[in-house]
């Protein structure tokens, strides 16, 4: 594999993967350490030639077809990822419990795992929206339109919602 080629492909990786919210550390936790976070890293930087097989499986544990992983290939919407969801735990105190509690639980329990503790703000992934839209029984982009109404969430989020939900 060409030096070129195999830093594009570890691009595609990386943006795979940072488009899920996952660092590399990320992987091997949610792998259970079939992925080890310093050789998701060597593919990224195009330091270490991945097989097919190992190509493969790892578009499959992203969940993505591989075509998605091969430089060269850009599907259709891709050119911009879209916006993280960021959570203003700030704004989110200012809440009241009726309103943001559910919310302040989950976001503590991911602050937990993740030991972050930063206070300001806190990324979540698509998931954790569609899991909190079934705790406020919304759905997700209604939820949206609600956190940013509360000014926990940016309005950029919409754009990543609309295009999860497309």
């Amino acid at each position: 594999m060409s030096s070129e080629y195999a830093k594009q492909l570890g691009a595609k990786l990386r943006a795979i993967r940072t488009q899920q919210g996952l660092s590399l550390h990320g992987v091997e936790e949610k792998s259970q350490g079939r992925w080890k976070a310093v050789v998701v890293g060597s593919y990224e930087r195009g330091d270490r030639a991945v097989t097919v097989q190992r190509l493969a499986e790892l578009a499959d544990f992203y969940g993505v077809p591989v075509q998605e992983l091969l430089p060269g290939t850009t599907p259709a919407g891709a050119a911009e990822p879209p916006p993280k969801l960021v959570l203003d735990l700030e704004r989110l105190t200012q809440l009241p419990a009726d309103k943001g509690g559910p919310l302040q639980r989950y976001a503590a329990t991911i602050q937990s795992q993740r030991g972050d503790y930063n206070g300001k703000v806190l990324s979540i992934r698509q998931d954790d929206l569609r899991t909190l839209a079934v705790i406020y029984d919304l759905s997700p982009s209604v939820l949206t339109e609600q956190l940013i109404g509360w000014g926990v969430l940016d309005a950029d989020a919409r754009r990543a919602v609309q295009a999860e939900e497309s």
